[in-house]
């Protein structure tokens, strides 16, 4: 089939998207299809009204990418592609959504989820800008439960593009205004310590299934861009080794799976498809959400190619199952 992967974009996240995009039109290409790579720029939907693609990977990451602009594009264009849609990742792109999403799901299923998920406040620009929030800042240490330190980031994006840890009152208005410089809203919650980990899901509803979940060690205070970016700033195990977990292996292993019942809790929660990386932690005591990715990355030394490899699967088979999946399910018409 041909496959149009969409790539670049002018999000904060463009240099990530044009590797993932890349490797994707890689795996594609070693299964057998014939990938059309694309950049979204002004010419994208002339392209793509003259190529006729059977189906589209959405390689995009960040703004336009992951918030349903592309989604919503190409349902206009009647082309079936790979991931959730648009009312999915309306809802995932906003990282204050989360308690509001397992509330409906508690509510729905009649059971206490699994997942937690850090405490905190969604604050806009304009309260900064026209009504001078940032004279309230003093508050923060009271509302945020255990008060310092705290994780100020934006309230959409990824690639921990203006995620900070903020150990006092002296750190948080210049980490806020970084934040700000990337979003309209800033997220002020608990700072997580614990296990960090990567956990992706392939799959639809109850026949979705967990990824082995990658522990991400890095040298810096946490998984940052930086350590993002340059792969020796971080060590990377797959799966999560069991000592980190619990020094007892069967103990281990009954957290490994609570940690992924939690994730597929999440991923049914905002009824996700397709595929999705849950980001969490683990601290010593439950798994606490972070965030959830809908676009995962897909460059060579990326968390979800390193945790299908743990699994035993090629990324070519992957992504080949998941194209034609889309092409027979969701075709035009």
């Amino acid at each position: 089939m041909k496959i149009a992967v969409l790539m670049g974009g002018s999000s904060f996240e463009r240099e990530f998207s044009l590797a993932s995009g890349k490797n994707v039109c890689r795996a594609l290409e070693e299964a057998g299809h014939r990938p059309l790579p694309l950049d979204t720029t002004s010419s994208l939907v002339p392209t793509l009204r003259s190529e006729k693609p059977d189906a589209a990977y959405i390689a995009l990451h960040g703004k336009h990418g992951e918030d349903g602009t592309i989604q919503s594009l190409l349902e206009f264009l009647d082309i079936p592609f790979v991931g959730s849609g648009v009312e999915v990742c309306h809802s995932t792109w906003n990282k204050d959504s989360l308690h509001m999403t397992m509330a409906a799901y508690r509510a729905i299923t009649g059971e206490e989820p699994v997942a937690s998920w850090p405490q905190g406040m969604c604050i806009a620009r304009d309260a900064f800008k026209d009504m001078g929030a940032a004279m309230a800042l003093d508050l923060v240490e009271k509302r945020v439960i255990g008060g310092y330190p705290v994780a100020v980031k934006p309230a959409h994006g990824g690639s921990a593009l203006g995620v900070h840890r903020v150990d006092g009152i002296d750190e948080l208005g210049e980490a806020i205004l970084d934040a700000l410089s990337y979003d309209d809203e800033v997220v002020i919650e608990q700072w997580v310590e614990g296990v960090e980990l990567a956990v992706s899901v392939i799959g639809n509803g109850e026949n979705a299934f967990v990824l082995p979940p990658v522990e991400i060690v890095s040298h810096n205070t946490f998984y940052d861009t930086d350590a993002r970016i340059n792969v020796s700033q971080a060590e990377y195990f797959a799966p999560v080794r069991n000592a980190s977990l619990a020094p007892d292996e069967a103990d281990a292993q009954a957290i490994r799976s609570e940690i992924e019942r939690a994730v597929l809790e999440v991923y049914r929660a905002y009824n996700l498809l397709d595929l999705a990386r849950i980001d969490c932690v683990w601290d010593g005591g439950s798994a606490r959400v972070i965030e959830t990715n809908v676009s995962p990355g897909m460059a060579e030394h990326s968390l979800f190619p390193m945790a299908c490899e743990a699994a035993g699967l090629s990324l070519a088979g992957v992504l080949d199952g998941l194209v034609s999946h889309c092409a027979r399910n969701r075709g035009r018409g």
